[in-house]
C-alpha cells in the first residue's frame, strides 16, 4: 500500500491547510427546452493544499522520495485526509459498517453534549465483554488518536478503547468526559481496526466515537462516508522543497482524490 506520509510529530499537515469539495451534476437537455438535472457521485472530486514550514531535512526527504515513487501525478496513493474523521457513519452506530458484538444491544436518540441527540446507549447484556468497532482500510503503522465522548450511569464503570491488538483501559464518570487512546500499530499491516469494549453486563452512553490520523484529538467532525481516500493523486508533476535555513524546508503540496 502506497500512504502519504506523516510528518516526524505524527500529523499530516500543517496550518493553514484547505480542503475543497466539487460535486458533480450531469444535466440532460430534452428536446422540449427542459432539463434533467442528477447527482453524479464518481465525478465528484476532493482538493487539498497543504503547506509546510521548517521540515527538517529527513521530512523534507520522505516526502519527495515519496512524490518521485508516484512519479508525480502518474501515480495514485492513500490519503488520509487530515481536516476529517477516519470513521464512516460515527453518528448512525447501528449501521452496517460497524461490526458489533452479538450481545451488544445499541440504541440512538440519546442527548448528547453537544445539546442535540446524537448520543448511543451501548449495552452489554452478556457474560463477557462485547465490543462495537469498525476496520479501516489504512496502514497500521501510522500515529492515530481514538476518541469518544461517554458517561456511564454508575461511576466507575471501566471500558476500553481497542486499537487492533493494543487496548487502554478508561473509567468513567456520570458527566460527559472524552477519552483518548492515541499510538501506533503493525508497521506491516495495510488495515486497522479501532473500537470500544463493554464489560460484561455494563452500560454507558457515547458520542462523538473519531479517528484521525495524528497524535491528539480535534474538535469532534460527524461522518458518513470516513476520511480514508484510496484513490488519491498529485495535482502536479512537480515539487518545490525551499531550503530557508538549517535543517529548515517549505513546501506546498496539492491533492487530489474521489471515492471511485
Amino acid at each position: 500500500m502506497l500512504v502519504y506520509p506523516q510528518l516526524a510529530s505524527g500529523a499530516l499537515t500543517q496550518f493553514p491547510a484547505q480542503k475543497r469539495r466539487n460535486p458533480r451534476t450531469v444535466v440532460n437537455a430534452l428536446a422540449d427546452g427542459r432539463s434533467i438535472k442528477l447527482a453524479d457521485p464518481p465525478g465528484e472530486l476532493t482538493e487539498w493544499q497543504l503547506q509546510y514550514a521548517g521540515l527538517s531535512d529527513q521530512e523534507a526527504s520522505a516526502l519527495e522520495h515519496f512524490f518521485e515513487s508516484t512519479e508525480g501525478s502518474l501515480g495514485v496513493f492513500t490519503f488520509l485526509d487530515p481536516t476529517a474523521n477516519l470513521f464512516a457513519w460515527s453518528d448512525h452506530l447501528d449501521h452496517a459498517g460497524w461490526t458489533k458484538g452479538p450481545l451488544l444491544t445499541v440504541a440512538g436518540n440519546v442527548a448528547d453534549p453537544a445539546g442535540g441527540a446524537s448520543g448511543w446507549h451501548l449495552a452489554n447484556t452478556g457474560a463477557a465483554a462485547q465490543s462495537l468497532s469498525q476496520t479501516l482500510e489504512a496502514p497500521g503503522g501510522y500515529v492515530y488518536c481514538l476518541s469518544v465522548y461517554a458517561r456511564s450511569a454508575v461511576a466507575g464503570l471501566t471500558v476500553t478503547l481497542q486499537r487492533d491488538s493494543a487496548r487502554a483501559d478508561r473509567v468513567l464518570g456520570t458527566m460527559w468526559t472524552r477519552i483518548t487512546f492515541s499510538g501506533a500499530g503493525d508497521t506491516l499491516s495495510e488495515t486497522i481496526d479501532f473500537g470500544i469494549e463493554v464489560p460484561a453486563g455494563g452500560s454507558l452512553d457515547v458520542y462523538g466515537i473519531q479517528v484521525e490520523p495524528q497524535a491528539a484529538p480535534s474538535v469532534y467532525k460527524p461522518s458518513t462516508t470516513g476520511g480514508v481516500y484510496a484513490n488519491a493523486w498529485f495535482r502536479d508533476d512537480f515539487l518545490i522543497m525551499t531550503a530557508t535555513d538549517v535543517n529548515q524546508h517549505s513546501a506546498t503540496v496539492n491533492i487530489h482524490a474521489n471515492r471511485f
